[in-house]
């Protein structure tokens, strides 16, 4: 049991020591607000994913794998390509400090939505979304999990969609793109939109 203290009281100080810093991740993220918004909620561009209160751990590595060519998407892999780890640790801090607006959810999506969100579809076995991303969309950081609650539906329709036909493959062991496959257009819908208002 010892070992186990020890060991995550050195996790908590290896996080604390290599956390990015706010201030440089601010500057650094300047290009980033054409897109994202200055706030990282992407107002403006519904289309494109909200950054604001999402996990540093999986804003690091999105952004190394857009800068390696593991995750493809053109514009974002010439914005990460100049960026240096330094860069993408404190970008990355500089996101996860600022809080995410949400907005209502429209009428139509909130019943299956909901359900799918928190109970999936056993009859096609699709799991709970609540099962890695938790009962408020908030996700896990430390697994890898991006938060969802308050992200903009036409952002997370498009990643599950890509999912779902093998365009965006990095996920870990499959996951996203096994989950994705089982869930029909309407359900794709009716989460992405469920969760614009989760929190």
């Amino acid at each position: 049991m010892k070992k186990l203290a020890a060991l995550l009281a050195t996790l908590g100080l290896a996080t604390t020591v290599f956390a990015g810093d706010v201030e440089k991740g601010q500057q650094a993220a300047a290009a980033c607000a054409a897109c994202h918004g200055a706030d990282g909620n992407a107002t403006l561009q519904p289309d494109y994913p909200k950054l604001a209160g999402q996990g540093a751990k999986y804003l690091e590595k999105q952004l190394h794998e857009f800068k390696s060519g593991a995750r493809d998407n053109a514009i974002m892999m010439g914005q990460a390509a100049g960026l240096n780890d330094e860069d993408i640790e404190n970008i990355a801090a500089f996101y996860a400090s600022l809080e995410v607006q949400h907005a209502a959810v429209p009428a139509q999506y909130i019943e299956l939505g909901k359900k799918i969100y928190q109970a999936g579809n056993p009859s096609t076995s699709l799991p709970a979304c609540t099962a890695c991303h938790g009962p408020t969309g908030i996700g896990v950081d430390a697994a890898g999990f991006p938060s969802l609650g308050g992200q903009n539906a036409q952002y997370t329709v498009a990643q599950l969609k890509a999912f779902k036909k093998g365009m965006r493959a990095n996920d870990n062991n499959r996951m996203m793109r096994d989950i994705a496959a089982k869930m029909t257009d309407e359900e794709i819908e009716a989460v992405a939109y469920y969760l614009v208002g989760l929190h």
